[in-house]
């Protein structure tokens, strides 16, 4: 379909301030897997936002990105959907970005059911937050996007931003906001909630829901605002600057995703998205934790009640295998037999014609033969009278003879 999903892992010493302190104490030794994977149409500027909220250049490449800071070893990944969205027909627009995401989950599912592990060495490819880039139309969303965002909402962390959100005017943005939340609750989506059961984040993250969708502003571009150098974005009637909390929710949308809930959206993945994709696996394959009596069914009886399954389907394929060749062969025994029989009935027709044949060439000679004894005789009963008119004719010549004598 010309869509699909691009990779662009960036791996070393993440320079955040701040990073959330329960990262920070789990990751000193090792480090740790956070993914974020960007949805959204050609063009609302995907690969902007992810240079700026990082700020660095992703190129498609590993690159390694260090500055001083907490010291902890963070491998990011961003994917992009590419060319999403852009076809004719998005009626199977969001398939790719469902089959990628569990993929993901079936390697590491894979991998947490070897014999020998070793999951706290595993590259965890799992996405962990999607952001999901919504045109700044400022009427309602696309049908595309209500489809999308329902298809992975199982699947996924979502959090709605708004792209390109200078493009709409204030109040227009609050009143597009408003309508994207009303449109999300009325057809099911569930986006992520910022958790408040932690009484240490409780209050930002409240306040930080009630902001939902961000609307953001992405440049690379640093303009001089003042006596500092800002990341802005520079218009005939002004600028916008991507740090003003008064122009954007860039800021909140990095506090929010990188310091006070990166844990929690890990988490989310694991304990949420990643259980239910590995327990419809696992009952898609047959294991249950309990029997038909609701009594406990340990995996070494799953196993060889599956075994025992396959076994017992394996035979009876085998047997219906068996009794389609012997069918077979009877059929092609009968056709060997039906051409066997034709060919004696056409062997028989053709040695009748034979014998007619001969009996004809027979019949035809004898009478040649009897045309030509007949012949024969008339020739010999020709000569003898030739021969006895030779005679007389003889004697009377000496007869006269004799008389002029």
């Amino acid at each position: 379909q010309g869509e699909g999903c691009r990779t662009v892992p960036l791996s070393g010493h993440v320079g955040f301030d701040s990073l959330p302190d329960q990262l920070v104490n789990k990751s000193v030794n090792h480090g740790f897997c956070f993914n974020i994977l960007c949805v959204g149409e050609t063009g609302l500027g995907k690969s902007t936002l992810m240079d700026t909220l990082f700020n660095t250049k992703f190129e498609g490449d590993p690159a390694s990105h260090s500055q001083p800071g907490s010291n902890v070893n963070l491998k990011l990944t961003i994917v992009s959907t590419v060319g999403f969205g852009d076809q004719i027909n998005k009626e199977d627009s969001y398939k790719p970005i469902v089959e990628f995401i569990d993929a993901q989950f079936e390697a590491y599912l894979q991998e947490e059911l070897k014999i020998k592990r070793v999951l706290h060495n595993y590259h965890d490819t799992r996405i962990h937050a999607c952001l999901y880039f919504i045109a700044p139309t400022g009427h309602s969303l696309k049908s595309l996007d209500l489809v999308t965002m329902k298809k992975l909402d199982s699947k996924v962390n979502i959090i709605p931003i708004i792209a390109k959100s200078d493009a709409i005017s204030k109040s227009e943005l609050t009143k597009f906001k408003i309508k994207i939340t009303s449109e999300l609750v009325s057809n099911g989506v569930q986006i992520y909630q910022f958790p408040t059961d932690d009484e240490s984040v409780a209050e930002i993250n409240g306040t930080m829901n009630a902001h939902l969708p961000f609307a953001v502003i992405g440049s690379t571009e640093e303009l001089k605002i003042g006596n500092k150098m800002m990341k802005a974005r520079q218009y005939p009637w002004g600028t916008v600057q991507v740090e003003n909390e008064a122009h954007c929710d860039f800021v909140k949308l990095r506090e929010m995703l990188i310091r006070v809930n990166m844990e929690d959206l890990r988490e989310q993945t694991h304990t949420r998205h990643y259980e239910l994709y590995r327990r419809c696996k696992l009952e898609e394959m047959g294991f249950k934790d309990t029997d038909p009596d609701s009594k406990p069914f340990s995996l070494q009886e799953t196993y060889e009640a599956k075994r025992n399954e396959f076994l017992g389907e394996l035979q009876k394929k085998e047997e219906a295998m068996r009794q389609m060749f012997v069918q077979r062969v009877k059929e092609k025994e009968a056709e060997l037999k039906e051409a066997e029989k034709e060919l004696h009935e056409k062997f028989d027709r053709l040695k009748k014609l034979h014998q007619d044949e001969k009996k004809k060439l027979e019949d035809k000679k004898k009478s040649l033969d009897d045309e030509v004894n007949a012949f024969k005789q008339r020739k010999t009963a020709a000569e003898l009278l030739q021969s006895q008119a030779q005679q007389a004719g003889g004697s009377q010549t000496l007869k006269r003879d004799k008389e002029r004598k």
